[in-house]
């Protein structure tokens, strides 16, 4: 899991901001509220998708938060992400499964469209008191 998290911050060209070691990692993704699913072809790690558990103070009802969608070059246009997503979907029950997308990442946009999603555009904030 380690690896494709750090493949997908080097195609997003943010390598640098994967600081979380691999023993971390194993903690946080044993964290009940988290979920993560792992693709594979020939016993060989070809993708993933993450998301988190919480809840709506707007419509009182709780939702998926996907983490991150990532399916390694090779592998992409071969419907592992599709695959991925109807997984999420069936563990979602129902419930809104909300993510956040680049505006840069036009490939993404594309795929999300073509899969049924919803897109719309917002800020996001980023801040780190000290």
């Amino acid at each position: 899991m380690h690896d494709l998290i750090r493949a997908l911050a080097e195609h997003q060209g943010q390598a640098s901001a994967i600081t979380v070691g691999v023993e971390d990692l194993k903690r946080l993704l044993a964290r009940p509220e988290v979920t993560y699913l792992i693709a594979e072809r020939s016993g060989r790690a070809i993708g993933y998708v993450s998301w988190l558990e919480r809840v709506s103070f707007w419509s009182g009802q709780d939702y998926l938060a996907l983490d991150d969608l990532y399916v390694t070059g090779a592998e992409r246009g071969t419907g592992v992400g599709e695959r991925l997503m109807q997984a999420a979907a069936e563990a979602a029950d129902g419930k809104v499964i909300r993510w956040e997308v680049a505006e840069a990442n036009v490939a993404a946009q594309r795929f999300y469209a073509r899969i049924g999603a919803t897109l719309t555009s917002k800020k996001i904030c980023r801040w780190q008191p000290k």
